[in-house]
């Protein structure tokens, strides 16, 4: 493990007997917060099957959230072998596997078994904040922003790992001599996929751990050193998209080679082919997620933003390597699974459109859901959620309204920050995600931010993306350019309301805001 040179390079192992040409589809694996899915597409990029299984969400204290990183696992293995079954081919018929994951999210195991010493410390979890503060008093925020483009934030790995090596008996003695694996989920499927052989993460993923520097594209030694981590226990860097290695071939029937590594984020913006400098994606899964392209040069925030990598198309000399601009919502969707299982006000998620469309507004109701605290641009760990403006007349369906307003008020601040920060004014915007499909919500979107709302006729741009990359690695496309032509739009939504209109939602939803701010500080 070389800490602090040039970025480290894939195995790029040779396929032999397998001509991408004779290959019929690719493989990608989209592991989310929620959910695992597998998803078949041919080679023009059309879904043949999809498989999904909903995994276990574990609130342990306040403010902790876990996931058991063995589901994980067996949930995505068994999506896998689902969705090739469905599409009635085999792993013979596998260019390649591209995989996309849930960013952040810390796992800690045991080299000699594969095992996982504690539950996976999910991204949302905000049980590090006050060792967060403490790195923001003693003045480390200007090195960590410098050298990783992030916010000092329990959002990202690094304080997670450090918590786990803390508190985990012995672990700290086992990572330094070698004997443990730190992964966020990517590292941990391909280790689990691979049979062991591989512990790699690619730079999107790298760069979301607070550990990494994102200009040189390697892990930091000063970074290391601040959060107390042993190099050891870290993942060789790969590309995004290049051969990194094979499936045990009892998992499959057969070895298929691993040609993409991504960030579901980063995979997401390139299915939606923002391949351009000044290109957008905004994601609503469990949280919302907007990216803008920035190109090859890493552009430092004014405002609060991330600047993280987009992703390494092979590897050096000849890479090709994109930087994006972030902004980051921590609950996004997650919000329509409160009203469905938290609070009972409907059935399925899909019903909050009907019910929140019953009525005209909100009725004065403002929902800011700060659960997990706020995100970009406030980066609040203490702020929490509220309901304000409430009188007799609010029913459940005002409150179905102002949950989807606040979604959309959530991205409004993100789309502000990009301008401000000299990267807009962002003219368009192309949309993904489960809750892309809720028309409403989508034209209340393209109402409160005043530009078009884009929704793609292939919504599922994060598995796409996936297997892009996966493509790319193995000789089914030869450049990114070509896949562009892929992308196609299903529906436009226009902005309808007026700028006083939008200007009136912002201010009570800032007045909002600011009364969730700090509220669990102590």
């Amino acid at each position: 493990m070389t800490v602090g040179n040039h970025a480290q390079t894939g195995v790029n192992l040779p396929t032999p007997n397998r001509s991408p040409t004779a290959m019929t589809c690719l493989l990608a694996l989209d592991q989310g917060t929620s959910s695992s899915r597998a998803i078949v597409f041919d080679l023009a990029g059309q879904v043949l099957a999809t498989a999904q299984r909903e995994i276990r969400q574990s609130y342990p204290e306040p403010g902790w959230v876990e996931h058991d990183a063995l589901e994980i696992w067996q949930t995505q293995l068994n999506c896998a072998r689902q969705a090739l079954a469905e599409a009635g081919l085999t792993a013979r018929d596998v260019a390649a596997i591209g995989i996309a994951n849930q960013r952040e999210t810390t796992v800690l195991w045991d080299r000699s078994n594969g095992r996982a010493l504690a539950p996976a410390i999910v991204w949302q979890d905000r049980r590090t904040v006050p060792e967060c503060e403490h790195l923001r008093a003693a003045g480390y925020a200007g090195l960590i922003h410098s050298r990783s483009g992030l916010e000092v934030d329990a959002y990202f790995s690094a304080t997670k790992l450090a918590w786990l090596l803390d508190r985990v008996p012995d672990a700290r003695r086992r990572a330094e001599a070698g004997e443990l694996a730190f992964g966020t989920i990517d590292s941990w499927l391909v280790w689990q996929l691979t049979g062991g052989r591989h512990h790699v993460t690619d730079v999107s993923n790298a760069s979301r751990t607070m550990l990494f520097d994102i200009h040189r594209q390697c892990w930091d030694a000063d970074l290391l050193a601040l959060f107390r981590i042993p190099a050891a226990v870290l993942p060789e860097v790969v590309a995004t998209s290049g051969v990194l290695g094979e499936t045990a071939p009892e998992l499959f029937g057969a070895a298929i080679p691993i040609g993409g590594l991504a960030g579901d984020q980063q995979a997401a913006t390139f299915g939606q082919a923002c391949l351009a400098p000044g290109s957008a994606k905004n994601t609503y899964g469990t949280g919302c997620f907007l990216m803008l392209n920035t190109g090859a040069q890493p552009v430092a925030s004014r405002h609060r933003l991330l600047t993280t990598l987009g992703w390494r198309i092979g590897d050096p000399p000849g890479a090709r390597t994109d930087y994006m601009l972030e902004g980051s919502v921590f609950i996004g969707g997650a919000l329509v699974q409160w009203l469905r299982d938290g609070l009972g006000l409907i059935e399925r998620a899909a019903d909050i459109e009907a019910l929140a469309g019953s009525v005209p507004d909100s009725n004065g109701a403002v929902l800011v859901p700060a659960f997990a605290g706020l995100g970009a641009p406030y980066w609040d760990g203490y702020a929490r959620g509220i309901l304000v403006g409430l009188t007799r007349g609010v029913t459940r369906a005002h409150i179905a309204r102002a949950a989807l307003d606040a979604i959309a008020l959530q991205t409004v601040d993100l789309v502000d920050a990009m301008n401000k920060d000299g990267a807009g004014p962002l003219t368009e915007l192309r949309v993904d995600g489960a809750a892309a499909r809720n028309d409403l919500l989508m034209q209340i979107q393209a109402d409160l931010l005043g530009v078009p709302v884009i929704r793609p006729r292939q919504t599922e741009t994060t598995a796409l993306g996936a297997a892009y990359f996966a493509g790319l690695a193995v000789g089914v496309w030869n450049t990114p350019e070509e896949l562009a032509a892929h992308w196609q739009t299903e529906r436009i939504f226009t902005p309808a309301r007026s700028a006083d209109w939008r200007l009136a939602h912002l201010h009570e939803w800032h007045r909002a805001v600011e009364r969730a701010r700090g509220w669990a500080a102590r």
